[in-house]
């Protein structure tokens, strides 16, 4: 009886994968543009049916008791599409990080040893709510040389669609093939188990959402995993600061959009301005009714709206709007508290004390260290790096936000004229 090899659906789409990974990995600087150009006016020219599919998924998000943080996340309209149609034509302005040359030699026997920049090949992104991602994601990876398997969450699954198939019509239009991105359409956990363990087709891994969908990719995937995201984020506010800065980027950092992972979850405060600062802060933060979870000297100081924190809830991503606030001792105590406590995204030190910024930068070992500034810079665009894939918060490979460069790896070409070793 002949073998019959019945392919899974992941299997298909890894298959088709590594099939087009060729030609993107050798398709020239200007093809990829063209393509990129291609994307960004097919999704300005689209803009009413994708948001009727967003509104699809609003509206089950609604239905089905999601927070309004979390339909934040979700939510489409006519500015974020057009935005994210422009960071494709913001990519055609980027250096091609394919094929750069990173090093070279001549060693004594005459062979001559370059080390290039090449494509990773086949890049799985797994990631929740946010459809903005689908764009982002398959953009960077086009122009990186990379062909893309998209798994996006339930929840955004009719947008995740239309904008998956915009941008296929538009690459093949450009001449390129159009399996170079693809959508799982199947959200199912069975079909997510199978694509974390794809490792004939997919070359590795980035998770983007919450710790849950993190450490479970983590944990079950035999693909490689570039580890991003979970973002439990400090400020702490020196007894030198300016507090009126300081009120400006623990706001900002909160209520800016309290669903991103680069929110502030957690205050520190010196003790010795704690009760200056702290009812001008709250009294910013009642702008946007957020809870406060405070300590017992915050709780003094505020009086019975704070909740009395937990242990927990310093661990917390929050993802809303929720504060946890701590009146520290001093710069020593509150490095201690966010060894403990940081997923190593990013910190901020509110200080005018120059010693104090360069302690802190120093010591705390996260992926972005700020002093004045807020920790919601924690951007691939904003950091001048194009649309990002993800905050790496991870040492191997990438850290800090990934962008084209971060896609990439290397290999070494060598030339020689017959030589031989002995």
């Amino acid at each position: 009886m002949d073998f019959i090899n019945f392919e899974s659906y992941i299997e298909k789409l890894g298959k088709r994968a590594k099939a087009a990974k060729k030609s993107i990995a050798v398709a020239t600087t200007g093809q990829k543009n063209d393509a990129l150009l291609e994307i960004s006016y097919a999704l300005e020219s689209s803009i009413e049916r994708i948001l009727e599919e967003n509104a699809v998924d609003i509206q089950r998000a609604r239905e089905n008791g999601m927070s309004n943080a979390m339909i934040d996340r979700l939510t489409l309209n006519e500015v974020r599409v057009r935005n994210i149609a422009k960071a494709c034509v913001n990519l055609t302005n980027l250096e091609d990080p394919v094929g750069v040359i990173q090093s070279g030699s001549v060693r004594p026997n005459g062979m001559k040893i370059q080390k290039i920049s090449v494509p990773l090949g086949v890049v799985g992104i797994i990631y929740e709510s946010r459809p903005n991602v689908t764009v982002d994601a398959a953009a960077l990876c086009l122009k990186s040389g990379n062909a893309v398997i998209l798994r996006g969450g339930k929840e955004a699954v009719n947008s995740n669609r239309i904008l998956a198939e915009i941008m296929r019509e538009a690459i093949a239009k450009a001449g390129l093939d159009e399996d170079i991105i693809q959508l799982v359409t199947d959200t199912s956990r069975e079909v997510v188990m199978q694509m974390m363990k794809l490792n004939e087709y997919i070359d590795v891994l980035v998770p983007r959402g919450g710790g849950g969908l993190i450490n479970a990719v983590v944990e079950n995937a035999t693909v490689p995993v570039i580890q991003t995201g979970v973002g439990n984020c400090h400020v702490f506010v020196d007894n030198s600061a300016d507090l009126r800065m300081a009120v400006d980027i623990v706001y900002n950092g909160k209520c800016s959009r309290p669903s991103v992972c680069n929110a502030v979850e957690t205050c520190l405060v010196h003790r010795d301005i704690a009760e200056e600062f702290l009812p001008v802060l709250k009294r910013r933060l009642d702008e946007k009714n957020v809870e406060i979870r405070g300590c017992d000297i915050t709780q003094m100081i505020l009086g019975n709206s704070v909740v009395p924190v937990t242990e927990d809830d310093y661990k917390k991503e929050f993802l809303d709007y929720i504060i946890a606030i701590r009146v520290v001792d001093d710069l020593a105590q509150a490095i201690e508290h966010i060894d403990r406590y940081s997923t190593g995204h990013s910190e901020c030190i509110v200080t005018e004390s120059l010693f104090s910024a360069e302690e802190f930068q120093r010591q705390i070992d996260s992926a972005a260290v700020y002093v004045n500034c807020s920790t919601r810079f924690t951007d691939g665009e904003e950091f001048g790096l194009g649309a990002e894939i993800g905050i790496s918060t991870q040492k191997l490979h990438a850290r800090g936000p990934m962008g084209l460069k971060e896609l990439t790896t290397t290999k070494f070409l060598i030339n020689g004229d017959g030589q031989i070793r002995e």
